[in-house]
C-alpha cells in the first residue's frame, strides 16, 4: 500500500518474511494464496508440481508465501521447506470431518519440528461458507491448540473462496510480525 511506496521513495527496504502454507490436499491452500495475492480464485487446479510461491505485500511487509502441496506423497517433503520460516499457516477443510484426525496428526508432527520451535501458527478453518463446516472453535478444541505453549497461535474461520475472514488472519499475521520486531 501507500506505506510501502513511501518507504521505497525514502530508501527504506521493505522487510521480507518467509511464510509456509501447509495443509492436506483440497483444504484450499492455493485458493487462499491467490486470495492473498488479489488474484482470480474461480479456477484453481490442484498443486501437482509440489509448490507455488507468491510475494504478498501486506501492512508494509513483503510476505514470501510458499504453498506446498498436501497430497500424501508430497507431505514427507514438507520439512525441507521449513528452514527460516517466520510464520506457519495451516489450512483445514472445515467441512471434511472424515479427515480431521489425519490433518490433526500432520499438524502435531509439524509443530514438533525443531526448525519451527517458537514459530507462530495461524490455522485457517477454511470453507466456512459450506453448511457442513465445523465451527473454528470446535476445530481448535479437536486439534488441542490450547496445549501449544511454545508459540503464539490463532485459529481463524474463513472462506478462501469468498474472502471472508482472510483479512482477519492477515491482521493477526501483521501483529505477530510487529511484536517479533520489538
Amino acid at each position: 500500500g501507500l506505506l510501502s511506496v513511501i518507504q521505497r521513495l525514502k530508501g527504506f527496504p521493505e522487510q521480507e518474511f518467509h511464510i509456509v502454507l501447509l495443509g492436506l490436499d483440497n483444504a484450499g491452500k492455493t485458493t487462499l494464496l491467490k486470495r492473498l495475492a488479489s488474484e482470480e480464485v474461480s479456477t484453481i487446479t490442484p498443486t501437482q508440481q509440489g509448490f507455488n510461491i507468491k510475494s504478498v505485500h501486506s501492512h508494509g511487509f513483503k510476505l514470501n508465501v510458499w504453498d506446498i502441496g498436501g497430497q500424501r506423497s508430497i507431505r514427507p517433503y514438507w520439512k525441507k521447506y521449513l528452514g527460516s520460516t517466520d510464520l506457519l499457516i495451516y489450512v483445514i477443510d472445515s467441512a471434511d470431518q472424515k479427515r480431521f484426525e489425519e490433518t490433526g496428526q500432520e499438524l502435531a508432527e509439524l509443530t514438533e519440528e525443531s526448525s519451527l520451535t517458537g514459530v507462530p501458527l495461524l490455522v485457517f478453518a477454511n470453507k466456512q461458507d459450506l453448511v457442513t463446516a465445523v465451527p473454528a472453535a470446535e476445530i481448535a478444541e479437536g486439534l488441542n491448540l490450547h496445549t501449544y505453549r511454545d508459540r503464539e497461535w490463532q485459529i481463524q474461520a474463513c472462506s478462501a473462496l469468498s474472502g471472508e475472514g482472510v483479512q482477519d488472519g492477515m491482521n493477526w499475521i501483521s501483529s505477530q510480525i510487529m511484536s517479533r520486531k520489538k
